[in-house]
């Protein structure tokens, strides 16, 4: 018997162990490139070109931070990609919830046929052509409300917060209705407060996939005014690739000046979802697990 524990402890610290190494195996791919990224933005231009350093930069400036926030259409870009964020997720979510807790109740005359149509767009997709002519004939092309419109509804959202108010007890909606409680108020002052982990979750995707965007842009906006952050960068790269190609030869300064500007970018640009993640990474956690176990 104490031969079984004892292989058994030794199994699992041989478990644990591999399991460290390969943590930290995978942090060290994350993390290295990620704060190289973040070390090459504050480096200068003739620290860029003679590179040769990983962890830290042997001269360090804020250059390249400058040139972008000195430039009128980051701050455009920024505004743009802050407002179809912010609103996008916010109607979203709102929209998914009320989907939701109607398919979520048991005596919705259709149900099963709605959801089954719902499942099917899981599965397939109109296509990029359909879709371009479906957006041209609404109006929204050059219009900031294509962020918006299309991407009020994904039926894989609606599944998660339909097993979840699915699991709000039967009794709790029965006693306020009692009370004189309509489906409005029963659905805003009670499955909403109590769908915060489901709804917080369903944010995050929604916000990550808003502020990371950019082919949206690419298909339907050819006004500049309203490109947002991920298109500035993807302009400055494509630029900055052109600029290198016909300054082979040249000046290296002016290479790695638009490399610099291009890091500034990029850490600009991911800043706001790294900072944002922490918040809500309670509210993630709990929220993958719904669906998980059925009773």
């Amino acid at each position: 018997m104490n031969g079984k524990v004892a292989k058994e402890d030794l199994d699992s610290r041989v478990f644990d162990t591999l399991n460290i190494i390969l943590l930290a195996i995978c942090t060290i791919i994350i993390v290295v490139p990620l704060w190289n990224v973040i070390i090459s933005s504050f480096s200068s231009g003739r620290a860029l070109a003679e590179g040769g350093f990983i962890f830290w930069s042997p001269e360090f400036s804020l250059e390249n931070y400058r040139a972008v926030f000195n430039d009128p259409s980051i701050w455009q870009a920024f505004f743009i990609s802050v407002s179809k964020t912010t609103i996008g997720v916010v109607t979203h979510v709102f929209f998914c919830a009320m989907v939701g807790y109607g398919l979520s109740k048991k005596y919705i005359r259709g149900r099963k046929l709605y959801v089954a149509m719902g499942v099917i767009t899981m599965f397939f997709s109109g296509g990029m052509i359909p879709t371009y002519l479906l957006i041209k004939s609404l109006g929204l092309l050059n219009s900031f409300w294509v962020y918006i419109i299309p991407a009020l509804f994904s039926f894989y959202d609606v599944v998660i917060l339909m097993n979840f108010f699915r699991n709000v007890p039967d009794s709790l909606e029965e006693s306020a209705k009692i009370d004189g409680a309509g489906d409005w108020h029963i659905f805003l002052k009670i499955f909403i407060p109590l769908s915060m982990p489901a709804m917080a979750t369903i944010a995050l995707f929604n916000g990550v996939g808003q502020w990371n965007d950019f082919m949206t842009t690419k298909l339907y906006i050819t006004d500049q005014s309203l490109y947002p952050l991920q298109m500035m960068l993807y302009e400055i790269i494509v630029q900055s690739q052109t600029q290198s190609m016909q300054n082979i030869g040249g000046s290296a300064v002016i290479e790695t000046t638009t490399k610099g500007v291009q890091l500034a970018t990029i850490v600009i640009t991911t800043l706001p979802i790294v900072l944002i993640y922490p918040i809500l990474q309670r509210y993630f956690i709990s929220g993958m697990m719904l669906g998980a176990v059925k009773e």
